[in-house]
């Protein structure tokens, strides 16, 4: 598989959580640090992904925004 995003994260799917159209998926990367994304119920049931699966996060992104307290 190619992609071009450049951002490729390797990580472990920690847990997914359903709704009705759309599924939270959060995984650990390998440093230890959680990220979560929000994709497609049917994507999760149609690459059957599992709480354990290997994945890549892959990240392409437009813009950052950086916040202060």
């Amino acid at each position: 598989m190619q992609v071009s995003g450049r951002n490729q994260l390797e990580a472990e799917v920690v847990s997914i959580t359903l709704g009705d159209v759309m599924a939270e998926v959060l995984m650990r990367l390998d440093g230890g640090q959680e990220l979560v994304a929000a994709i497609t119920r049917s994507s999760v049931e149609r690459m059957n992904i599992q709480p354990g699966d290997r994945v890549f996060a892959l990240v392409k992104a437009t813009e950052v925004m950086v916040g202060k307290p």
